[in-house]
């Protein structure tokens, strides 16, 4: 058996609380509701990392339908890198390797998958355009949120934005390479992270978020506060269980709006 029936909760999902313009929609899935086994259980949104491609098809059915999305989100392939593209101006985007997306058109789903790697959702607040960047450290020190920013060609002053789930700072520890990859260039950083006892740092990636997009002159800044290591009864964690599903930030726009 490739994948199971229906034995579990509900598909439930996150929805952010933030003052979104009319017509702009967003979410975040959690890992109930699906049909993937262990470790993959249940709603695992992600390809290509072991499970069955059949649960993965009908896991991703569920949320379209779920959420009654407009169409199939734009699934990317992620690498923790910076490449942003937007949806819908030059061909189909799927399956472009990317780690930000962003949409000015309706019907378009921008998606980006998690499992302790911080999901950012974008809109400009006259609601014409949306984004969402997959910003783990490496992401938000190589600058994934500059460069969906200026990809979505909105002022910074005109946007919102939404941290959702990631691994909290008191689970996240890292060495002296990401602390320097952030300090380098932004002395203040530094106040992101803590020494632990083991000569190690415990990392706030939200501290880190909001720092760089206040500094690129967002002040609409929600969300934040979670832990996806410590509720392993509503988030995966590669961190906490190594081998385990992806959940997924969505944002788009409504058709008819815009």
């Amino acid at each position: 058996m490739t994948y199971q029936l229906d034995t579990g909760p509900d598909l439930q999902i996150i929805t952010p609380e933030w003052p979104a313009p009319q017509g702009v929609h967003a979410a975040f899935t959690l890992r109930t509701g699906g049909i993937s086994v262990a470790p993959y259980d249940s709603l695992n949104l992600g390809a290509h990392i072991g499970d069955s491609p059949e649960a993965v098809a009908k896991n991703r059915r569920r949320v379209r339908e779920k959420l009654r999305l407009p169409a199939e989100p734009v699934w990317l392939e992620q690498v923790h890198g910076v490449e942003v593209v937007e949806l819908g101006a030059v061909g189909d985007s799927r399956g472009r390797t990317a780690d930000a997306s962003v949409a000015r058109g309706v019907g378009q789903v921008c998606a980006v998958r998690v499992a302790d790697c911080m999901p950012v959702l974008f809109a400009a607040r006259d609601g014409s355009a949306v984004g969402a960047a997959h910003a783990g450290w490496r992401g938000l020190a190589g600058g994934v949120l500059e460069a969906t920013i200026a990809r979505l060609g909105v002022p910074a002053t005109e946007l919102i934005a939404w941290t959702g789930p990631a691994i909290g700072p008191k689970h996240f520890e890292v060495g002296e390479d990401v602390r320097a990859a952030f300090t380098a260039t932004d002395a203040g950083a530094a106040l992101a992270f803590a020494a632990n006892a083991r000569g190690r740092w415990q990392c706030d990636l939200y501290a880190l978020a909001r720092r760089r997009l206040s500094a690129l002159g967002v002040s609409g800044i929600y969300g934040g506060g979670w832990c996806t290591f410590a509720e392993a009864g509503r988030f995966f964690s590669y961190r906490r269980d190594g081998q385990c599903g992806r959940m997924a930030a969505l944002i788009w726009i409504e058709a008819g709006q815009g």
